[in-house]
Formats: structure tokens, C-alpha cells, sequence
């Protein structure tokens, strides 16, 4: 019932900015946790993010702290990740997903959250 769609990826040279967004359909009221994770070939799925959308809490991963911010429009059902001065290392595919919760305690483990997007491909240059 519920869909997520990911866009805004692409390519962009080091130290540049891109925002990616998730929007979601479908019954969302118990959707409270989102998050994004990303994955590079060769490598093990990443939490970057997650906000409790019920209320204001954010989290991130320490390798990208400082760098993401991610947030939310819920007149649009959409959640950002802005991301600032990329590096060749933050090359991936970037996850939306969603999780049936009251809290985001847990939101590091991929399998906390039940529905996920498609993905979308971020390419970082040096």
C-alpha cells in the first residue's frame, strides 16, 4: 500500500551539493520513522539518516554528520537529504525506507524498516 519513490540523484563533481528526495503514497499514518541509506558496489548497506516525522527527531551516521541534513515537507509527503561537500567516497545508490514506529532508536539496522524505495544513483567525481 505504501510507495516510496526516490529522485533528484546524479552526478557531480567533488565538494559539490545534491538533494535527494523521497516522497511517499499510500497509507502513511503509521510511517513515523524514515530513513536513507545507501549502498556502493562491493560494500554493505549504510544508514546516512532518519527523522521521526511524528516529531523532530534526527539522527545520523558519524561518517556523514556535519555534511547531511535531512528533513522533511509533510504538505508534500516528502522527505530531503541535502547533502554538501560530497566526496568520491559518498558514491552510491540511495535508499528511501520506512518503518512502522513510534521511535527511530533502531534506525541503523536496514531491517527495522519494512518498505524501500528504488533507489537512486549518486556519483561523486574527484
Amino acid at each position: 500500500q505504501v510507495q516510496l519513490v526516490e529522485s533528484g540523484g546524479g552526478s557531480v563533481q567533488a565538494g559539490g551539493s545534491l538533494r535527494v528526495s523521497c516522497t511517499v503514497s499510500g497509507f502513511t499514518s503509521s510511517t513515523n520513522c524514515m530513513g536513507w541509506f545507501r549502498q556502493a558496489p562491493g560494500k554493505e548497506r549504510e544508514g546516512v539518516a532518519a527523522i521521526y516525522t511524528g516529531g523532530d527527531s534526527t539522527y545520523y551516521g558519524d561518517s556523514v554528520k556535519g555534511r547531511i541534513t535531512i528533513s522533511q515537507d509533510k504538505a508534500k509527503n516528502t522527505v530531503y537529504l541535502q547533502m554538501n561537500s560530497l566526496k568520491p567516497e559518498d558514491s552510491a545508490m540511495y535508499y528511501c525506507a520506512a518503518a512502522y514506529a513510534l521511535k527511530c532508536d533502531r534506525w541503523k539496522f536496514s531491517s527495522y524498516f519494512g518498505i524501500w524505495g528504488q533507489g537512486t544513483q549518486v556519483n561523486v567525481f574527484p
